[in-house]
């Protein structure tokens, strides 16, 4: 049993115990977003968490919109929250729930605290109620209309709901203890006025509940058993099962707090991704710069790499950061077997086998993927004109380079030997063709008397290729000068981004679909762009490089 623990986090542990101890018999958790904006990296975390403890204590696992704010809320967001965990695989079946569909549940619940005297109408503005809320060195002062009668708070509270008072005029608090060492615990407010039009309730309430109070009623009436929320709920989790305890549920929720994930150099404030939108920076919120879910999904990342992410960076009571490149680890461990190889010329130059017999193409058999040979091979077309990468050709080369230069030999990928002849020029003095003669013997890439060749070099045909645009990314913060500058905007790396609109792929990817991944020889993991690719035309996203210095931790 001991030796189980181990493998065990201090959640699960916690379930197990309560489950043993017959606090619970079932386990039911929730994931609950508040529709104001698109969900991270760290959201996916929540995400998989809740889901996964439903899982594996075959449990239930509950969707659920925090929708109690209308003042940012929009539909938009709700239906982006969906298609993001439903792209995770969290499957929440018939469990979709929004908090506003309990707002009437919530007004009888306050309407009981005041019978109960645990809640009256006060008439301080927002400064006074912060001033007399005191600080965490000093206590609260007494609200002067805490000791309002029960009849008057019950007038008040339903005027307030019949639209009798303007914005800010008045609030609904908890009445709990004004000195308490618990700041939140100091009759915090539970109900305000806010003559807004709901995203779900369209103009029927014009008071809202506070998050502190619907969120512990949210989860009692859908009988969540444990509500696993981040640290910053730490010190609210008094008032959380305060008001399941006053409103009279039978088996509140239990909330038990983790760590936040917290990724270096990466913008994840909706304040600052809201800027870099609005500045043009960032093409939306699905930038492939961006760490949002929408994001990395238009980047390329799979739900199996974010969820390998979020089992190595573990669950704890500890904040800490995660470096991105564990991240970029998870993504290339995750495509290394699945992602079949083409090769993709960024950066072309043409090369002419000059005694080639024929303008003719012939076809050449390659693999798919050498490390998976269930993924097949492919035929690829070779002719007397190729294009191969800038740089895999030098005029004047450095020890030991190995690929083409004057009078050497190389090796094309799949296809010939070749030896460089010659090359010509163009009027700024840039390579623009390069000559060679190949070996008709060596197809397949080997000589039949054995000589080797130390270079390998890929390369697509002329002739039978297409050109693609291609999205080359780094990140979108400059990493030397940290997230922000002094004055609170982001530090842009301006190499974010490269376009590169003159690229040779190998025809067999011309007709890829949206989110098709592949691995172009020596230049990274790339995907099918979903915003701006069309059909034939496809638009390419390198989801990231090949080789990273990340080492997975021992």
């Amino acid at each position: 049993m001991e030796n189980e623990n181990v493998s065990k986090n201090f959640i699960e542990r916690e379930i197990e115990k309560d489950l043993e101890e017959g606090v619970y018999n079932e386990v039911v958790t929730r994931f609950p977003p508040e529709p104001n904006g698109y969900l991270h990296i760290g959201h996916a975390k929540s995400i998989l968490l809740n889901y996964g403890l439903a899982k594996k204590y075959n449990g239930t696992f509950h969707m659920r919109f925090d929708d109690t704010n209308p003042t940012k809320e929009k539909t938009e967001f709700v239906d982006s929250i969906k298609e993001d965990i439903m792209w995770l695989g969290a499957d929440w079946g018939d469990h979709l729930y929004f908090a506003s569909n309990y707002f009437d549940q919530m007004y009888e619940a306050a309407v009981k605290l005041i019978k109960d005297g645990k809640a009256y109408v006060s008439d301080l503005n927002a400064d006074e109620i912060r001033e007399y809320r005191g600080t965490l060195e000093s206590p609260g002062k007494k609200d002067p209309y805490s000791d309002r009668s029960v009849e008057e708070n019950l007038k008040l509270f339903e005027e307030m709901k019949d639209g009798v008072y303007e914005d800010g005029s008045k609030v609904l608090r908890a009445k709990i203890d004004m000195s308490s060492p618990n700041i939140n615990m100091r009759d915090p407010i539970i109900y305000r006025v806010a003559h807004l039009t709901h995203h779900n309730t369209g103009d029927k309430w014009c008071i809202y509940p506070m998050y502190d109070f619907a969120h512990p009623i949210e989860d009692a009436i859908e009988g969540v058993t444990h509500s696993i929320c981040t640290l910053e709920f730490e010190d609210h989790r008094p008032l959380y099962d305060w008001v399941v305890r006053e409103v009279g549920f039978e088996r509140p929720p239990r909330q038990i707090e983790f760590a936040k994930m917290y990724l270096t150099n990466v913008v994840t404030g909706k304040r600052y991704i809201k800027k870099l939108v609005e500045d043009g920076i960032v093409d939306g919120w699905d930038d492939p710069r961006l760490v949002s879910i929408a994001a990395l999904r238009r980047r390329g990342y799979t739900p199996e790499s974010i969820e390998k992410f979020v089992e190595l960076c573990g669950v704890s009571k500890s904040n800490s950061s995660v470096d991105y490149a564990m991240l970029e680890y998870c993504i290339r461990e995750d495509l290394k077997m699945k992602a079949p190889r083409v090769m993709a010329v960024l950066d072309p130059v043409k090369l002419v086998i000059d005694n080639y017999p024929s303008d003719d193409v012939e076809m050449l058999e390659a693999p798919n993927n050498m490390e998976n040979p269930e993924l097949g091979s492919r035929q690829i077309p070779f002719g007397k004109e190729l294009y191969i990468n800038r740089d895999d050709f030098m005029i004047d080369p450095p020890k030991k380079y190995f690929r083409l230069y004057p009078g050497n030999e190389v090796r094309l990928m799949n296809a010939y030997f070749v030896t460089c002849t010659s090359y010509e020029t163009d009027e700024n003095g840039e390579v623009s063709v390069i000559h060679c003669t190949y070996d008709p013997a060596s197809k397949g890439g080997n000589s039949p008397d054995g000589r080797k060749v130390k270079g390998t070099i890929h390369w697509v045909c002329a002739k039978e290729c297409f050109k693609a645009t291609v999205r080359l990314y780094e990140n979108l913060v400059d990493e030397e000068k940290g997230v922000k500058d002094e004055n609170g905007n982001v530090n842009v790396n301006p190499n974010s981004l490269t376009v590169l609109k003159d690229c040779y792929i190998e025809p067999s990817v011309k007709d890829a679909k949206i989110y098709d991944r592949f691995q172009f020889v020596r230049q990274g993991f790339f995907v099918v762009d979903s915003k701006d690719s069309s059909e034939g035309a496809p638009v390419f996203n390198r989801i990231v490089s090949l080789k990273s210095s990340f080492k997975l931790p021992k």
